[in-house]
């Protein structure tokens, strides 16, 4: 869950030190004014030449208006461009809070400062956006015909994403926008483009705003998103749509991965911190309701154990019970009363409050009785209260994962001794392998776990058979570049946590099967990373435990949509034991506009002891 700060009126009244250290590069001089047009300001690179000069009568046609927040402005983009196509023609003119007294397609001579915006300040390693600032301007005649958008297609965006600078800045070199899909974007910066009939593949979110891809054929998805299976390819067609039109006469348009914008979509292409390349739409297609239904995953057989992890995404007793209703439909209808659910981002009894409350009671409490009162299962709980304010996510809400267990199908093996501290090891008794404690914490006084969620252990018996379940919420990804970085190949610093963590639970997992080498055991849980990353290398290394999102076919791999990007962040592992297991990705979330959790649970039907 990100916070949104607006861009707000320091980026034209501070001074260049000021300024700088608030995303804006601006260092004061003048330019002449003979014969400045935009694609002189644009430059070739990402950094205008004229980076910090002050320009006049700068030519164009107004092509769109941003008349809301504190980022307000306009577009202009030159009618007689250049022969470069490195070189944008179009570029936004900010009046901070200020509604600008222009009209579409005025024909404009603006002065002003050319200024270099970094959305979300410059350390935050996103591209800059030129503009011009402290703007003045006259209207020399208005009605003006628009220039034609740019169709963004198949064609249109090459392939690869990104020149690689060896993680160093791109900003200094020469745009290529036949060769690299973000040269190509950079080249139109400002300018008016457009998608046709475009997939949506990022659903609609609070923000008003939804993901469509240029590329409809490109790795989609079993059920029409954009699949993201490598670091290598980030999908170059994703392309962000916002609205520039007024919502009461406009309502934006409330879409869910699979459906589509028909008809054009058009408008500047805009740039912000949440999401890289925008378009900001002066028309929005129609959208048509192409989408799949929500999933149901079948019911477990009585000699069969149903295990499912769900994120319930900052779960507290304040939280409104409509959620806590749709939590337990999705368990109950969709994921048939799974014998053992294993919970992420369960908060303490008062949520976001920031006090020395960490019991977890009242929430585990509310959705075990909207689980009951839904039709489901009568379930139990185990868990164990983390450290105040030790284990990371929403401050003061001390989120920890949990279990839940159907007590007529499974049954706890309590084993005292596990609290927030005490690490829990791995006896071997008869022959078999068993817990110092049940609920128990891996190695919580590693350091790997500095801010995070500790992994919690559980042993339970089904049917007669010992099943040890790891519940997992590895660190976030906070603090790594995005893909549209201008460092690249962007770094990815959070993934050194989540090895370790990684290393942590397999290392555990091994004592488990060095004890008992048929010993079942699944590890579950959001992960935070994807079926390729390091973190699942080290998590399964040795053979010790299989990932069983690889053994679906390619396009089912997913729980998890970011901008416009189907993912895998939630995993379920399993022994050597557990190799004929049954597993199924539940979509009832990540796709949808309208969701319980940002995302998908998943499940497991396994046969301790037997095959399937």
């Amino acid at each position: 869950m990100s916070l949104r700060t607006p861009r707000g009126p320091v980026a034209v009244t501070a001074v260049a030190a000021s300024a700088l250290a608030a995303g804006l590069l601006v260092v004061p001089s003048s330019a002449s004014a003979a014969e400045i047009r935009i694609h002189d300001i644009q430059g070739s690179t990402r950094i205008s030449p004229l980076a910090g000069q002050r320009v006049t009568e700068v030519p164009g046609t107004v092509t769109a208006i941003r008349a809301f927040g504190s980022s307000r402005g306009f577009w202009i983009q030159d009618t007689e461009p250049d022969r470069d196509p490195a070189t944008s023609e179009a570029i936004f003119v900010f009046t901070g809070s200020t509604t600008p007294s222009v009209a579409v397609g005025d024909s404009v001579l603006v002065s002003g400062t050319v200024s270099e915006y970094y959305p979300g300040g410059k350390d935050a390693g996103l591209q800059s956006l030129t503009e011009i600032s402290k703007a003045t301007w006259t209207v020399r005649s208005s009605g003006n015909a628009l220039p034609a958008a740019y169709r963004l297609t198949p064609s249109t965006i090459p392939d690869p994403y990104t020149p690689d600078a060896g993680s160093d800045s791109i900003e200094g070199l020469t745009l290529r926008p036949r060769s690299y899909a973000l040269d190509r974007y950079e080249s139109l910066e400002g300018m008016r483009v457009s998608v046709e009939n475009a997939p949506v593949v990022g659903a609609t979110n609070t923000y008003k705003e939804l993901w469509v891809t240029a590329e409809p054929r490109h790795r989609r998805t079993a059920r029409g998103g954009a699949l993201y299976g490598s670091y290598r390819d980030p999908n170059a067609g994703r392309v962000k749509v916002v609205s520039l039109l007024p919502y009461a006469e406009h309502p934006f348009p409330v879409a869910d991965v699979g459906d589509a914008l028909t008809g054009s979509t058009a408008g500047p292409l805009d740039y912000d911190n949440f999401g890289g390349y925008t378009l900001a739409a002066t028309t929005m297609g129609d959208l048509a309701d192409h989408g799949p239904k929500r999933e149901s995953t079948r019911k477990q057989k009585a000699d069969e154990l149903s295990i499912a992890t769900y994120n319930v995404e900052n779960l507290s007793p304040k939280t409104a019970q409509a959620k806590f209703d749709r939590l337990a439909t999705g368990l109950v209808e969709h994921l048939a009363s799974p014998d053992i659910v294993a919970l992420e981002e369960v908060q303490d009894d008062n949520g976001a409050t920031n006090d020395s409350v960490v019991g977890a009671d009242a929430t585990l409490t509310k959705l075990t009785d909207a689980i009951k009162a839904a039709g489901g299962p009568s379930y139990e709980w185990r868990q164990i209260d983390p450290v105040d304010d030790q284990d990371g996510g929403e401050p003061g809400g001390n989120i920890r994962v949990a279990f839940l267990y159907n007590p007529e199908r499974v049954s706890f093996t309590d084993i005292p001794g596990g609290d927030s501290t005490t690490p829990v090891t791995v006896e071997k008794k008869g022959g078999k392998a068993t817990l110092s404690a049940s609920p128990g914490r891996i190695d919580p006084a590693n350091g790997v776990w500095k801010a995070s969620r500790k992994p919690l252990v559980g042993q339970f018996s089904f049917r007669g058979r010992p099943v040890f379940v790891v519940a997992n919420h590895f660190n976030s990804k906070g603090g790594d570049q995005g893909l549209d970085s201008r460092f690249q190949p962007p770094a990815r610093p959070s993934e050194t946590q989540r090895t370790g963590q990684a290393t942590a639970v397999n290392t555990f997992v091994k004592a488990l099967l060095n004890a008992d080498p048929k010993a079942a055991v699944v590890v579950a849980g959001d992960l935070n990373d994807y079926q390729f990353s390091p973190a699942l290398a080290d998590l399964t290394k040795g053979g010790v435990l299989t990932d069983l999102v690889t053994r679906l076919p390619g396009d089912e791999r997913y729980g998890y949509v970011y901008n416009g990007n189907s993912q895998v962040l939630d995993h379920i592992l399993t022994s050597r034991a557990l190799r004929r297991a049954d597993y199924d990705i539940v979509h009832i979330n990540a796709e949808f506009a309208d969701q319980s959790s940002d995302h998908d649970p998943q499940v497991v039907r396994v046969r301790p002891g037997g095959v399937i």
